[in-house]
């Protein structure tokens, strides 16, 4: 059917093979591709574009589809994969951040937890180039550290937070403002509330 040109009857085939012992992955791909060889790129898109692109990170997912849809914004891509996981949006903060999107990578991040091993090595990654936003990444760091999150986390983790997040506040002339809020942060704190105020205790009250 789709060799001949009748897409739609070839997609309404594909669609109707999909049942309890069938696979949607390879659906979705074939239906996603047929519409691509037709150039109905942006029908791709909205009906199988993140569905048949899932890969093994969320950065991988993302790079996939924007390398698949170059004509796609990738804005317009990362909003719609941080709607497509609902209270995961802090995930999306490493693929927002791949693709120059600091802004919302540091949204995203606020709106979810997110791993603060990977923000820290963002704040670090950028003091000297981009201090505003690894300010903001260090601070996150320190905020989801404070509510209890993060996989195997330790003090040298909370200490390379921390110092991380003052030397960008030192570049941007903001050190002692950032250390004030981490402060804060740390009285206001659930979870992680003790840890971090225990590691940092003698720096915090300096």
């Amino acid at each position: 059917m789709a060799a001949t040109g009748r897409i739609d009857e070839a997609i309404r085939f594909a669609e109707a093979s999909r049942g309890p012992y069938s696979s949607d992955g390879p659906i979705d791909a074939e239906c996603e591709e047929l519409l691509l060889a037709a150039g109905f790129s942006d029908e791709a898109y909205a009906q199988y574009g993140i569905r048949s692109n899932q890969r093994g990170t969320y950065l991988a997912t993302f790079r996939a589809i924007a390398k698949k849809y170059p004509n796609k914004p990738p804005r317009d891509i990362l909003m719609d994969l941080a709607r497509s996981t609902p209270r995961e949006e802090g995930k999306w903060f490493a693929a927002a951040k791949d693709a120059g999107l600091f802004d919302e990578a540091l949204a995203l991040a606020s709106r979810s937890p997110c791993d603060p091993k990977t923000l820290t090595r963002a704040a670090r990654e950028f003091t000297e180039t981009r201090p505003a936003f690894a300010v903001g990444a260090g601070l996150l760091a320190m905020h989801w550290l404070v509510q209890g999150y993060g996989y195997e986390i330790t003090g040298l983790d909370v200490r390379a937070a921390y110092h991380a997040t003052l030397a960008a506040a030192k570049k941007s002339g903001q050190e002692q403002e950032a250390k004030e809020r981490i402060r804060r942060m740390v009285v206001a704190g659930t979870a992680g509330r003790q840890f971090v105020a225990d590691i940092l205790g003698r720096e915090l009250s300096a």
